[in-house]
């Protein structure tokens, strides 16, 4: 299917107001048609008199017969201006609707891609898609359907009234015609790649814009202010080529029309003013032929305006449908579950994960959870241990092995009852441009204010909201919670985790970036939310981890430790080495 038919595809549904916008479209045109052939009515009556054709209908006077010309022409210009109004309603209606629809489709799809196509993509260049690409598709939507609709009926009508006052000056006339549409395509073949361009560089300089724009205080700290303007610069400039190499071509079609336009007016005029010389053709149907042409020809030329907002669209088009063709490597199952029906029995079998073609970053990993335990997962950096949450979830798929919750394959569940099924806190924790209160009812959209006060309470994130915060829970933290501390962050991911009030706790190095009065804040936090609940949790900090049930210690992708604290320590292994890099002594205090 090209494009342009799948495009199309997302007006189904619309077809009333599709036959409407058609009718208007016609309407508008066939009254816009009718001034000159008033105009020749008038010439008719003054060089006629009452031999005009008003005067054979019985209207004598030459003053009323011009009385009766202005009143038609009152009527008419009042119905085109209405027939405009309301096509231009409902196709800018229709437009807005298409493209409505045509953004929820690729953003559904692409809440639908797995991690790792994130971790590949920009986000500016994802944003040009959702948004400019989309938006492109505005102006051909608005106008082209529009233009096209009423070129067809200007050929269809004007060449009816010109075969019917001379079928030689027609002929003549409409000679032009072919020439302009065979010119029309073979634009439309040879701007095509040229716009596919113009839109690839744009979407590069969005993700510029896009990456300096977050990293500000990065680009800042750096001192690389003039770096990222000449890096943006040279972007800038490569799109602008672009742009010159389609508007080169874009701009030479119009005055190529027009020429061609010519050609069939001054045949108009000439052969039209020898007939008349002749006497075959009257005055008033000439001074008809003189208008039509121009009224036949003249919207010919903006063939070249609408087919360049064709190829535009279609570039963009192409764009957003590859994105919505980009295949779901991780498909949900078909399993679901109400998170009250989760038990938490959580286990990894003989798991082996790599990314890409990368090294195995978990080999042959075995780990179970039972319901209510908390486990720990500690070892050095690069160890696998992040990863082991990501496999949980399904954000990546292990090549190896199986892994179960509650006795089925967690490629069985649905992904709604999956990650229903777990409070997640990252290490690096998105805050969202709103309130506190907005962000910590994140994902539980019907927690009261209540709710969200005993969970910050539970927190220890209460009471900085409360005193330290300018509107309390209303206060806007900015993107990213740029407005807080990593601490003041992190606190407030774990209240947004305990208003979700799920049945697995997932902690992936909760204290990896806070401060040692945080880190107490947090552990407190923990030991109050995982009494009663499956945790596991993924620690940097061993003093995060000393009260866990069982602690399974990783190293190269292998688990090579298993035990509590207190045996983990008596075994002299991975753990107590790290346990004395922390803690600056051998002993167990």
């Amino acid at each position: 299917m090209t494009p342009f038919k799948r495009l199309l595809s997302y007006s189904h549904g619309e077809s009333t107001q599709i036959k409407r916008a058609i009718s208007y479209s016609f309407l508008n045109k066939l009254f816009d048609l009718a001034p000159p052939i008033l105009i020749g009515m008038a010439v008719d009556i003054v060089v006629k008199g009452e031999d005009s054709l008003l005067g054979s209908w019985g209207i004598e006077s030459t003053m009323n017969q011009l009385w009766v010309v202005a009143f038609l022409t009152l009527l008419i210009w009042g119905a085109e201006s209405l027939f405009e109004y309301l096509l231009q309603l409902d196709w800018r209606n229709l437009a807005q609707e298409i493209q409505h629809r045509l953004r929820m489709d690729a953003y559904r799809h692409v809440q639908d891609l797995e991690v790792a196509y994130f971790e590949d993509k920009s986000t500016g260049s994802l944003i040009s898609v959702l948004n400019d690409d989309v938006n492109q598709l505005e102006r051909f939507l608005d106008v082209g359907a529009n233009d096209i609709i009423q070129v067809t009926t200007t050929v269809i009508i004007v060449g009816g009234v010109f075969f019917y006052l001379s079928p030689l000056v027609a002929a003549f006339a409409f000679l032009p015609v072919p020439i302009i549409l065979w010119g029309s395509f073979l634009f439309q073949k040879k701007i095509e790649p040229r716009y596919a361009d113009m839109r690839e560089e744009v979407s590069l300089l969005g993700a510029i814009l896009s990456n300096n724009l977050t990293g500000a205080a990065t680009v800042k700290s750096y001192g690389a202010e003039d770096y990222e303007l000449e890096r943006l610069s040279k972007q800038s400039k490569s799109y602008i080529k672009a742009n010159e190499h389609a508007i080169k071509l874009s701009s030479s079609f119009s005055p190529l029309i027009r020429m061609a336009v010519l050609l069939g007016f001054l045949a108009t005029l000439l052969l039209g003013g020898k007939l008349v010389q002749d006497k075959v053709l009257a005055v008033g149907s000439y001074s008809v032929l003189i208008f039509m042409t121009q009224r036949l020809l003249w919207p010919l030329t903006r063939l070249g305006a609408t087919f360049d907002l064709y190829q535009r669209a279609m570039a963009s088009c192409h764009r957003i449908f590859n994105l919505i063709d980009t295949p779901i490597n991780i498909k949900p199952g078909t399993l679901s579950k109400k998170t009250n029906e989760v038990k938490g029995h959580i286990n990894f079998k003989d798991v082996s994960f790599s990314y890409d073609t990368g090294p195995l970053v978990l080999k042959n990993v075995s780990v179970e959870v039972k319901p209510g335990e908390t486990i720990g997962l500690v070892g050095p950096t690069g160890s696998g241990k992040s990863t082991f949450i990501k496999l949980l979830l399904r954000f990546y798929e292990a090549q190896k092995g199986d892994i179960s919750l509650d006795g089925d394959g967690i490629d069985q569940y649905d992904f709604q009852s999956l990650r229903g099924a777990f409070s997640y806190v990252g290490q690096d924790n998105y805050l969202f441009h709103g309130s506190a209160h907005e962000n910590i009812k994140f994902g539980s959209f019907d927690a009261t204010k209540e709710e969200v006060i005993e969970a910050s309470k539970k927190a220890e994130a209460h009471n900085f909201i409360e005193n330290s915060l300018e509107n309390s829970y209303e206060t806007v933290v900015g993107e990213r919670g740029q407005k807080l501390s990593g601490g003041q962050r992190q606190r407030m991911a774990i209240a947004r985790a305990i208003v979700k009030n799920a049945p697995i706790y997932l902690f992936d190095e909760a204290t990896s970036a806070v401060d040692n009065e945080t880190e107490a804040a947090i552990q407190r936090s923990l030991l109050k939310i995982t009494s009663e609940k499956t945790t596991i949790i993924v620690a940097h900090r061993l003093s995060t981890i000393v009260h866990a049930d069982r602690i399974y210690v990783l190293d190269q992708g292998e688990v090579v430790e298993v035990g509590n604290h207190s045996e983990l320590i008596a075994k002299k292994g991975l753990y107590h080495g790290l346990w004395n890099v922390q803690t600056g002594s051998s002993e167990l205090s």
